[in-house]
Order: structure tokens, then sequence, then C-alpha cells
């Protein structure tokens, strides 16, 4: 690893408490870059954050609710504050909720609308405005969109969190589009089965739902039947490709979603 790769690097990332976020804010330290990680989970980032700063690296958190306008502003100026300016926004936070077609009610589509589409334009506007404010630099500023193998398929126990993550390709599009005058990119990358708490949590309403007879079948048999590799993943499958978006050797590149899911979409 090189430990210098991200030096200069000044980076928010959201829904840091745990799983890939953590994992992300982890290996982006490693590599030379500042890091505030931003969750509704304030023990959470605390502990990360104390994990990152034991190993030498530099980490700040701050309490983000991505669906509040004021939280995601006070995001950004605390990294600010922290790290003098703010050059990438890892828009992790997301939530999910299966429930099939015929079932889907109002609550559902709005919460997971509101924390998984709305919450990454929020943050999107926060940090762009931000980074507007503070004026072209040599190297882009940079936004990442964690989107996922349902941005790009819809299944019949998933389909507002396919709505949400469909919203969030959009906007790596549109905001690649809108943002290139103020020298930011905007790329994103799709995982797709992620051995993470909000997998297991899902992993369990899937059972809850009927979709499966017992916990842990949904990821055995997804990794049986729709991916090429034939196992599902862990956030470290991801650290790579979010890293090389935070970096420079993607310096040429915006409006590009990335899939990072062993074969399961092949584009």
């Amino acid at each position: 690893m090189d430990k210098q790769r991200l030096a200069g690097k000044n980076i928010l990332v959201t829904g840091a408490a745990q799983g890939m976020g953590a994992a992300i804010a982890i290996d982006y330290a490693a590599q030379g870059a500042k890091v505030c990680l931003a969750d509704v989970n304030l023990d959470g980032v605390a502990k990360v954050v104390q994990e990152i700063t034991d190993a030498g690296g530099i980490a700040t958190w701050v309490k983000l609710d991505v669906t509040s306008e004021v939280d995601a502003v006070a995001a950004v100026a605390h990294t600010v504050a922290e790290f003098g300016s703010i050059n990438v926004l890892v828009n992790n936070a997301g939530v999910n909720k299966p429930l099939f077609f015929l079932d889907i009610t109002r609550e559902n589509w709005d919460r997971i609308m509101d924390v998984n589409a709305w919450g990454t334009l929020n943050c999107m506007q926060a940090a762009a405005a931000q980074m507007k404010a503070q004026g072209k630099q040599d190297f882009p500023y940079k936004i990442i969109n964690v989107g996922s193998i349902l941005s790009r398929e819809a299944y019949d126990d998933v389909v507002v969190y396919s709505a949400s993550k469909h919203a969030v390709l959009a906007m790596i599009k549109g905001g690649a589009k809108a943002l290139i005058e103020h020298n930011i990119t905007v790329n994103g990358y799709g995982p797709g089965v992620v051995r993470t708490e909000l997998w297991e949590q899902l992993d369990r309403d899937l059972v809850a739902i009927g979709k499966f007879a017992k916990e842990g079948e949904s990821m055995d048999s997804l990794a049986e039947n729709m991916i090429l590799m034939k196992r599902y993943s862990y956030p470290e499958d991801v650290v790579g490709t979010s890293s090389f978006l935070a970096s420079a050797d993607s310096d040429y590149m915006t409006g590009q979603l990335i899939m990072i899911d062993g074969g399961m979409v092949i584009q």
C-alpha cells in the first residue's frame, strides 16, 4: 500500500460507523488522507476514529443525518474547520427494507428514498457548494456516490431500494455534467452482495417476508446462483476501487459507475 497515495486529500465519508463506510475511511487514512467520518451512530464513528488515530492516521467525526440540510452543511463545515478544506465526498450512507412489490407502503418508499436518494443529493449539494467556494485547484474535487448492482437491475423484493440506487446513478451522470465547470468530478461504484451489518439485517428481513427459509441462506444462494465468482464479498473487496476513485489515478474520469459485484451484472 502506498501510504502517501491520498496525501493532501481531505475526505468526508457518510455512513462511516460500520461496514463499507468504516473500511473505506480506515483505508483512506492509511494512505495519507485526512478523514472526517459522519454518521448518526456516534459511538460507532468515535470507535473507528480511535482505530485510525491509534494506527497513526488523522481523523475526526461528526453527527450526520443525511436527510437534514442543516446536518449536511454542518458536516462539510466541520471537515473544513478540522482540515482546512474538503477535496472528496463519499456518499456511502444508505438503508434498505425489503418488501414484495404488492406489499410496498408509502412509509417504506419514503424512508428508503429519503435516505438513499435525497440524502445523496443533499450531501452532494452541501459539498459542491463548499468546493465551488474554495475555488479551482490543480486537481479535481471528487464526489463519489455508492450505487449498487440495483443501480442497473431490479428484483421483486427490493424495488424501492433499486429505485433509490437508480436515482444515485442519475445523480452521478447529472452531477458530472452540472459540476464539471467547478472542477468537480462525480463517479461511483456499485457493490453487489457485501457481508456487512446492513446485509445481515437485510438477510433477516428476507426471512421475515418469506423470501428465504432461514438466516444466511440469501447470501449463500446468491453466491451460488448469481455471482460468477461464486462468493459474496466483504468491505475489503471494495476499498481498492474506492481508493482509486479518490486518488489522482481517476482524475480524467467523470460520470461513471464501476461495478464491484463478482460478476452479478455484466455491462
